[in-house]
């Protein structure tokens, strides 16, 4: 079996042309899109047409999706052998692999 990798990325404040571009090339790889209310709708269009794309809710002090369920989530699909990324507002870039 395979491992997959949970990158953590950055949507940035908002504006699709504030991503980095190493963050728009692991979109655009994705086999799982994780990603939140601060997301703009154009960074959906960046993913493959088989990307599988999980609206998580979370929202400054609403979280239709508990942390945990997301963590869980992450797990599952990365021991399936995805590439997931997870997209956040703010600035970030990071690699999960410890399965």
């Amino acid at each position: 079996m395979s491992k997959g990798k949970v990158y953590l990325v950055g949507a940035g404040p908002g504006e699709p042309g504030l991503i980095t571009l190493r963050g728009r090339e692991l979109i655009g790889q994705a086999d799982v899109l994780v990603y939140d209310y601060l997301v703009h709708s154009a960074v959906l269009e960046w993913c493959r047409e088989d990307c599988e794309k999980m609206y998580v809710g979370k929202m400054a002090g609403f979280h239709s999706v508990p942390q945990e369920e997301i963590e869980a989530m992450l797990v599952k699909k990365a021991k399936e052998g995805k590439q997931i990324v997870r997209l956040k507002g703010g600035r970030s870039l990071y690699l999960w692999t410890g399965w």
